[in-house]
């Protein structure tokens, strides 16, 4: 899913389990942009690393950067926004 900065929801998809993260966020980018024509920037977690963000830079001119967990996190946490941002 994607969603904005207040939590509302732009996008959902549902897929089989045995689809990667970086394949369903490539559908859901693709989508969110085609949406969303105004986002230029989309905030994702570790999971998202690697070819995705070349192909959400090259191909949708988006900038996908990605947000670290902390390294002392334990359990659910909220990520910070990375700075600059």
């Amino acid at each position: 899913m994607a969603v904005d900065t207040l939590g509302l929801l732009l996008v959902v998809i549902v897929t089989a389990a045995s689809v990667s993260d970086r394949d369903a966020g490539r559908d859901l980018l693709q989508r969110l942009c085609a949406r969303h024509r105004a986002i230029t920037l989309v905030w994702a977690d570790g999971g998202y690393t690697g070819w995705l963000v070349d192909f959400a830079s090259t191909v949708l001119a988006l900038a996908l950067t990605i947000v670290k967990r902390p390294d002392d996190a334990r359990g659910f946490t909220v990520p910070a926004a990375p700075l600059g941002r």
